[in-house]
């Protein structure tokens, strides 16, 4: 049997990932299927790895089958709603509680699967992605952060398993209103924060974070000097973004990145190649994006 390779695009961007692919051989709702193995997929929420079609020949044919695969399974149902969830239903539940941020993804491998039609399955006994169907839901602070931007930063440092720390210094680029800022202060590091625009005055008032009330885009890695992690939430063309990394790299003074690539209209697929073809980094929509992309560069 030929090797393939489904591709789960992210919600409202199948368009994006199927162009990224060069086209998919089937779609069945998000989900593209395309030959050969896994390619570069930023616009995917999950990869689907070697999946398989089985012939079901009833509601409790496909949970055994399922479960004869491995244990926990997540379900895509775009078709056939009604009974892929009576199959799910008779598989062990996957735990669907918010993760406290610090808490590592889950361990245990989780496959998916969706109906093509009423008599076959499509199965993956292994995904890229932890979460099921890449969606990831924390536990979310209500009163401290002026904004909810800050999750996407607490998704990209989860899926890395790294974040700051104590003893290390942090840029956070285009910070304002302060949501990366608040989220980073939390986690002990010395923050350099810089925006044109003020931080929200209760993040403002945070010990160990020095405000500069500059352009990012003007402020001169030389005059910062070496700094463990680059952080940029700031809103601007992704080719200006790109820009930008490239000084901050040709000088060598920053180890890791975590940077927002937002599509202003269109989506600029050439910007989105040239982030990606960086050497070390890795580019992905992640589940609390918009029409985004996130760049990480870990040393």
């Amino acid at each position: 049997m030929s090797v393939r390779t489904a591709y789960l695009a992210a919600e409202g961007f199948t368009e994006e990932l199927d162009h990224e692919l060069g086209g998919a051989d089937t779609t069945h709702g998000r989900l593209l299927i395309a030959s050969g193995p896994p390619r570069p997929a930023a616009w995917a929420a999950n990869v689907w790895l070697d999946p398989q079609e089985i012939a079901i020949a009833s509601i409790s044919d496909a949970a055994a089958k399922l479960r004869a695969l491995q244990r926990n399974w997540a379900v895509y149902a775009p078709r056939l709603y009604r009974r892929a969830m009576l199959i799910q239903e008779q598989l062990p539940k996957v735990s669907a509680k918010p993760l406290v941020f610090g808490s590592p993804p889950p361990a245990a491998p989780l496959g998916s699967w969706t109906l093509l039609d009423p008599g076959t399955m499509l199965a993956a006994p292994h995904c890229r992605n932890p979460f099921p169907n890449g969606e990831i839901h924390f536990v979310e602070d209500r009163t401290g952060p002026p904004s909810r931007a800050y999750l996407k930063l607490w998704e990209a440092l989860t899926l890395i398993g790294r974040r700051p720390g104590p003893g290390e210094i942090c840029l956070d680029l285009g910070s304002s209103p302060g949501g990366w800022s608040w989220a980073l202060h939390r986690m002990g590091p010395q923050l350099i924060s810089v925006d044109k625009a003020p931080l929200a005055p209760e993040i403002a008032r945070l010990p160990a974070i020095e405000h500069r009330q500059e352009s990012a885009f003007a402020l001169d890695p030389h005059t910062v000097g070496p700094v463990e992690w680059l952080f940029s939430d700031v809103v601007c063309y992704p080719a200006r973004l790109l820009a930008l990394v490239e000084r901050w790299l040709a000088t060598g003074t920053c180890r890791n990145f975590v940077c927002t690539v937002k599509f202003q209209g269109p989506t600029d697929h050439e910007t989105a190649r040239r982030f990606s073809a960086i050497p070390g980094s890795q580019l992905r929509h992640l589940f609390h994006n918009k029409h985004e992309l996130t760049w990480i560069k870990i040393d």
